[in-house]
């Protein structure tokens, strides 16, 4: 049996760095390995004018349409500012028990605040995000344990209040589904 696949799909201008970082933590998490694969998704079809912002499940779509490998997980992330109708933001989108999710670091950087760039945090916002939103797709719901990972956040302080590791439930349930995936036939 191989690995599960995390497949990271930047969108738009992303800092490389953060594609790296997430490339090298994640499979410290997750037993995972972690590619970085560049697929087109048209950023400008998510565009809503009148918001400003990118709508994450017209993004989340288009991932879905070019994922090809059964035995991975498809993670795009982007440097714009995401939306759903019914939020003023999201943080990301995720299909859940799916094959893909979405992650904006728009908000986690402390420069949208108004606040001095902290590379450090703004890095450790992107693990966790990106691990919440792949928990998605491994099947997850929001946890109430408010350290997990999995817990609801709506706020950047929310973000920083959570850890970046999931409670002894949530990781049972992500560690069973990775053994599922990593068990899926192969794309030839």
């Amino acid at each position: 049996m191989g690995r599960a696949l995390i497949e990271l799909v930047p969108i738009g201008n992303v800092d490389a760095e953060v594609l790296d970082f997430l490339a090298l933590v994640l499979p410290e998490t997750l037993p995972v390995s972690c590619h970085i694969r560049n697929h087109p998704v048209e950023l400008e079809a998510a565009y809503h004018p009148l918001r400003q912002q990118y709508h994450s499940t017209e993004l989340l779509a288009q991932l879905i349409r070019g994922h090809r490998n059964p035995a991975a997980k498809v993670l795009g992330v982007t440097d714009v500012d995401l939306f759903i109708p019914i939020l003023t933001f999201v943080f990301g989108e995720a299909q859940l028990g799916g094959t893909a999710a979405v992650l904006s670091i728009y908000r986690l950087d402390q420069r949208f605040y108004g606040l001095p760039e902290d590379r450090r945090l703004f890095f450790e916002r992107c693990e966790k995000e990106a691990l919440h939103e792949l928990g998605h797709t491994f099947g997850l719901v929001h946890c109430s344990d408010f350290e997990c990972v999995m817990h609801f956040s709506n706020s950047i302080e929310h973000v920083d209040l959570k850890s970046n590791a999931f409670c002894a439930s949530c990781g049972r349930i992500v560690r069973e589904a990775i053994a599922r995936l990593a068990s899926a036939p192969k794309a030839s």
